[in-house]
This record gives C-alpha cells, structure tokens and sequence, in this order.
C-alpha cells in the first residue's frame, strides 16, 4: 500500500493560475471550501434503455451524498450502456462486448482529464462492469464499483417464476408447437418485472459478484436486489467510503492482485457463473498488469466445486440467494474452507477476513440454494478451459448441469448466426449434430457476438442435451447444454474453426478437456493453403476500429 500522497484534482484547481479552471467550476455550483475537498467523479450509467440500468440515476444521488457527507465534492457524469438482452439475436449484438471497452475509455477520458481523486461506478448491464474495472484499473485512483442489483423474479402463466431467460427459452417452444402464442406473450409480459439486471447466474450477477470477492465493491453489493433500501443505503455509504479509501491512498492496483483474481473466480465457480467471467477477468487483470492467463482459471476450476443451485443451470435466482444470506455467506463458507485468500485489502480499507468476520456461513441456516461441499452440483468447476487441434489457444465451456459432457457428432457448419438461426427454425438441426458457428469472433463479428437466442432455442425444441455447439462467438450467462464459446484463434484470422466443413466428424469432451476434429495435420494445412481470408465486414465507425485493434478472446478481447 502507498502513504498518502497529495490530491491529483489540485492538478486542476490549485494555484493563481487554475483561477479560469475553479471558474468554470464555480460555474456548477463548487464555492471557496470545495476546492480543499477531494473531488470524485460518479459514472452514472443510468438509461431507460435497459431494466438493469433504469434506477441508477436514484442511487447515483445516493452515492453523491454519501460522498458530500464522507467530506468529498461529487461530480455525476454519464457514460454509455448496450443492453445485451435487447440486442440479442441481431447485428446490434455486435455492440455488446464493443461497449465494454468504449465504457472503460469514457470513464479514463473523464475521470483522468478532469483529475479526479477517486471514482465512484454505478452499473447494470453485463459490461458495465468490466468496463467500469477496466477503467478503475487503468487509472489506478481510488475507485468503488456499485452494482445496481437484481431483478426481481416474474410470475408465468402456471405460477412459476420466469426471468429473461424463460422468455429466450419459450420461443424455442412455440417454434417446436409445444406452446401456443397466447402463453408466449404472457411469458414475455412477465419476465422482466420491473428494474434490475437478469436475474439468474447470469453475466450481470456473475460479474458484480466476482468484483464484490475481489475486493473492489462494499459486502453484498451483488446480492442486494435492485429495487429496495438496502441498495440505496449501500450506494450512500459506498460514497462514504470512497473517501475514506481517498485518505488511505488505497488504489485499485493494491486490491486487484492475483490473490484477490483467484477469490473473484473462487466465487464464480462457486455460484455457477456465466463463461463472459473468463473473457472480463481475463481483460481487468490485463489492465492492472496482473500476470493471468487461461491455465489460471483452469488451476482453480479443478479445486473449487459449483455449490450453487442457481439458473441456467439450476432452478433459483439471486433473490433467493440473497434470501439465505447473499454472497458474504457464500463467501464465509468458502473461506472456512481454505479456498479464499483472506488477507487481501478490499474497498472497505478491511481485508476480506475482517469484513466476513461477524457473517454467517450460508450452512449456518436451513436452505437448499447452496448445497454442501460434501453433495455439490459439480466436484469440480463448471466452467473448463478446452484445447486441441481445433482451438490451439483454447476455448471455453459450461457443464453446470450437464447429464452428458462429451458429444462426437458431423459438424453442421453456418458463417454466422444468422444461418443457424434460421436452420434451428426450419428444424434442420437433429440429435448427435455438433452446430458450428464462425465469423463471430472479435474481428470477425466484428464484437464477438453471444449466442443466447441460438442456445435458448434449442433448449426450447428438447436439443439441449442431444446436440453440441461451438462459436469464436461468446455465449450469453444464460445459456446452457453442451456449448463451447470462445475458439481461438478465431475464424476471420485463419484459425481451425474456419476451415471445418459439414460433415467433418467434431468432438467436445469437457471431461478430457478437448476440442478436436478428426482431421490430421496435412489434411487442416492443405485446407488452410486453400483459405482465402474475407474481407472486414465493417469498415468504417467504432466496430471497424474496435477490429483494427483487439486482441484474441485468449487474452481477454480487449483493445488497449
């Protein structure tokens, strides 16, 4: 940790002549005694876009006086949000992980131009985020992330709770006749109820847990629900504690570590989290210049067990986690366990021993959310890292749930996913195919598209189990069955998934951790001499930039 070091925002205001630079302060309301307070940016990325984003600019107030009353001067500002459930299953789906890296350069352009001395984060949709981490890891000043929290559960037509995915999931139903389109439409009146992000173990609450166990958000920001007190009293006091941190010189780089890296994954693994986790901590470590690479996730996937019995792969949502303790239980239990680092700094300016010191174990109560270590839903975790002649640098799966972790099938190959969404409703997709989506990677998307409309469909005719899928593409958190995401290198630069076609015989065994075709090595070199590479599919604005310069999934997709 640092000593205290004196304020970057003097930068800006200090001195005779900074005088046109109070000035235009003045200009919003600072007076004399502001200009010897610490001055902290607030990134509001509030909109009515989205649900999960809809109720930020309330706690954002919250945050501004939390920060007023700790002895700092609050200074609200905007950024941009894409909400990945309304762009999904479109071109606008390109956007998405694009949005990511224009959130972190919002934040860096305003917080560092401006010299703030610390930063506050509020967000709600999946890649607000790791793009707000990205940023705070970046800038490397003082910094807490809020999340806006989760969505309540619907109520569908038989009485059974829904949520975004249930909608997703339906459609594949009334393509397959086994719903009519009146209980469609009342799965999609009631699957998102009201403000918040997805509800299920999804990106949003994978993200904002792994960032609560890292260090870098107060206890039980991931679990308090979006729409109650509890959040807006934890927006106010992470205001307060912002300052605190600000007078401490506790920065984003004293707490985002390796150690603190294996707690956030611990946890992901832990509550069953979505594979994007893989792709963001890939990319915030990137930014804080922790070594991390795909052999790290995998060290801990085969010690950390998946206890959590949360959608897609289970049957709650985190209001029933939150219900029997929320992640600091979750956290206690792990940590009693010896899998967590419990001396790593956090937000709070406490390590994570000493904010879970008085908390509850989640065993500590009745409850069937989170199952024993001793009867887990997975030994070890549900996320693996695959490799083999058709992802060289590797690629990512989900088993949570899984009755079957291996498929050899003929791959039905579609550039795009476009082409396979109109074949799955054409029913063209039948048992034992493994379906093959390319051209979707981070330069071939451009924006390496997710997949949850495809998933979600076929869940919905019964193929959820009967069938395998892998992508240079990204898979929503609420995707589930035998999917393979992230194959790299990826298609549009040449790499092995480019160059299958239908028929080639693919295997997927999460068990044996192995992504292959039954290809030898002279036949993929005369095919690869044969491939012509496309041409960029975006040539002007923010994708075409974002392909000029990101990395491979491999290494996190990020473009800095």
């Amino acid at each position: 940790m640092t000593t205290p070091s004196p304020r970057t925002s003097l930068t800006t205001t200090d001195g005779p002549s900074r005088a046109p630079n109070r000035a235009m302060l003045r200009g919003v309301g600072f007076v004399d005694e502001d200009f010897s307070r610490p001055i902290v940016g607030v990134a509001s990325l509030f909109s009515d876009i989205t649900p999960c984003n809809s109720h930020l600019d309330r706690l954002a107030r919250k945050a501004c006086e939390g920060i007023r009353t700790g002895g700092g001067v609050p200074q609200i500002f905007g950024a941009p949000t894409a909400s990945d459930g309304i762009l999904m299953g479109h071109q606008g789906m390109r956007y998405s992980l694009v949005s990511r890296e224009v959130i972190a350069d919002s934040l860096e352009v305003v917080a560092g131009g401006m010299n703030h001395d610390g930063l506050l984060a509020l967000g709600g949709c999946d890649k607000n985020m790791p793009g707000c981490l990205m940023a705070m890891a970046r800038l490397n000043i003082p910094s807490i992330f809020v999340y806006g929290g989760s969505i309540m559960p619907g109520i569908g037509p038989d009485g059974e709770a829904v949520d975004i995915v249930s909608i997703f999931e339906a459609v594949g139903k009334y393509q397959a006749g086994s719903i009519d389109a009146k209980k469609l439409h009342k799965i999609e009146c009631e699957s998102c109820p009201g403000a918040g992000s997805c509800g299920g173990m999804y990106t949003a609450n994978t993200m904002s847990s792994a960032i609560e166990a890292m260090g870098m958000s107060l206890p039980y920001d991931a679990s308090y629900p979006a729409v109650t007190a509890a959040k807006e009293r934890e927006s106010l006091i992470a205001g307060q504690a912002l300052v605190n941190l600000i007078a401490k010189n506790i920065r984003p780089r004293d707490i985002i570590t390796r150690k603190s890296l294996e707690n956030a994954y611990t946890l992901v693994l832990a509550l069953g989290g979505s594979t994007n986790a893989v792709l963001h901590l890939m990319a915030i470590a990137r930014e804080a210049e922790v070594e991390w690479t795909l052999a790290d996730f995998d060290r801990l996937g085969a010690k950390v067990p998946h206890l959590a019995d949360l959608k897609p792969g289970g049957q709650y949502v985190m209001f029933d986690l939150y219900k029997v303790g929320g992640t600091p239980a979750v956290l206690k239990a792990l940590l009693d366990k010896g899998l967590l680092h419990g001396d790593c700094i956090t937000c709070t300016g406490r390590t994570l021993a000493e904010n879970l010191a008085n908390v509850p174990s989640v065993y500590s109560r009745p409850q069937s959310v989170v199952l024993p270590f001793e009867k887990p839903m997975h030994d070890t975790g549900h996320i693996v890292i695959l490799h083999g002649n058709l992802a060289p640098e590797g690629s990512v799966a989900k088993v949570a749930g899984l009755k079957t972790l291996s498929i050899t099938g003929p791959a039905k190959v579609f550039d795009g996913e476009e082409a396979c969404a109109a074949a799955i409703q054409a029913r063209k997709i039948v048992p034992g195919d493994v379906v093959v989506i390319r051209g979707e990677g981070p330069v071939g998307g451009p924006g390496m598209r997710e997949m949850l409309s495809i998933t979600g469909a076929l869940i919905g005719q019964g193929l959820g189990d009967q069938v395998g899928l892998i992508t240079d593409g990204r898979f929503s958190g609420g995707s589930h069955g035998l999917v393979v995401g992230h194959v790299a290198p990826e298609a549009w630069v040449g790499g092995p998934i480019a160059l299958l076609k239908d028929g080639d015989i693919v295997t997927i065994d999460a068990e044996k951790k192995v992504l292959s075709v039954a290809l030898d090595d002279a036949e993929l070199a005369r095919r690869k001499a044969e491939w012509v590479k496309p041409p960029v599919r975006v040539a002007r604005g923010v994708l075409a930039k974002y392909a000029r310069c990101v990395t491979s999934a491999s290494e996190g997709a990020i473009t800095s």
